[in-house]
């Protein structure tokens, strides 16, 4: 049975709409799952109607979904408020509304109602302003699904990257990297890499901190101190964990196609070359989880939102990488 997989909105001002409603009706997406809107049935005629493309969808209760509908099926947790559509504003009623759309997508995931979840786009700043404290999607949805940490994973085809740092000011960083992090990280990458991507002896490539990764000590100690020690400790418990490797030299000679996955230690360190070999594909995966979560890899893109030209790959790609995995977990059962 195809997985019903539950796809919310995003923020309504973002370009979040308009890339799901494209991704949905590809052939690929409607090979791969059941997709389910979470959002205003409102905004997504709206932008279908902005954007001259044939759709049909139709409203419906949690409990009433079915797997034969003739038109794609829209849950709202809000169904009798209007949003005011503003393409390329930044308000804080649509945080609000992307947010309580996130909470009840987690929610109905957690219920078993959908299989799995992809999240479009939101604006961190105005669902922080509209009272949503955390600092991103993926730590939402790991603290509502009941797990404490996510380890975020980039993904690209072939090209995976964990983060052991995410949404952390660069002046931060290394006061937050500890060898119970590192070794956290490669135990969720290793056990992701077994049982949703199927890779029964997955290497791992771990990144260094500092230029050269510390030079022995002289351009920092982090890598002596704590990423060392933690990648032995990871090959203690039969992870296959290499490094750490200065990150220029590391993509700059393609190592990276040598690993199944790859541990940066902070955001830019391991986004900037996964984006620059896939933009429009790139995936955003919530490893370690109950429930599987992904996204596209980029934001609400504000400046072109309401004028049709957004691409939805990578939104697709998440879609395909959901479906995926789901299927690959059903295999493990």
């Amino acid at each position: 049975m195809k997985p019903f997989i539950a796809i919310t909105m995003g923020d309504y001002n973002g370009i979040g709409p308009e890339i799901v409603l494209k991704s949905i009706i590809t052939p690929a997406v409607r090979r791969a799952c059941i997709p389910v809107l979470i959002g205003s049935l409102d905004v997504f005629e709206y932008y279908a109607q902005r954007l001259r493309l044939k759709i049909s969808l139709n409203e419906v209760r949690p409990e009433y979904l079915t797997t034969n509908a003739k038109t794609f099926q829209v849950i709202n947790a809000h169904p009798f408020e209007i949003p005011t559509i503003k393409p390329g504003k930044q308000t804080v009623s649509a945080g609000k509304f992307a947010g309580d759309m996130l909470s009840f997508a987690i929610k109905l995931c957690t219920k078993n109602v959908f299989h799995g979840m992809v999240t479009a786009p939101v604006s961190k700043t105005t669902m922080v302003k509209a009272g949503f404290t955390f600092p991103g999607q993926t730590e939402m949805v790991a603290s509502l699904s009941g797990k404490k940490k996510a380890t975020m994973m980039l993904i690209a085809n072939n090209f995976r990257v964990g983060l052991a740092t995410v949404h952390v000011p660069v002046k931060n960083i290394s006061q937050h990297i500890t060898r119970k992090l590192i070794a956290d990280r490669l135990i969720a990458i290793d056990n992701s890499l077994k049982y949703d991507f199927k890779i029964r002896k997955p290497r791992i490539a771990v990144l260094g901190l500092n230029p050269h990764a510390g030079e022995f000590g002289l351009l920092g100690q982090e890598e002596l101190r704590i990423i060392s020690p933690a990648i032995e400790q990871a090959r203690r418990n039969h992870i296959v964990a290499d490094g750490p490797f200065p990150s220029d030299g590391f993509f700059g000679m393609h190592m990276h196609k040598k690993y199944d996955a790859i541990l940066a230690m902070y955001h830019d360190q391991g986004l900037i070359p996964l984006k620059m070999s896939g933009f429009n594909i790139g995936v955003n995966y919530s490893a370690g989880l109950s429930v599987v979560r992904t996204s596209p890899d980029h934001g609400t893109a504000f400046s072109i939102a309401g004028k049709g030209i957004a691409n939805p790959g990578s939104m697709v790609e998440a879609i395909k990488l959901a479906a995926t995995i789901i299927h690959n977990r059903r295999k493990r059962t």
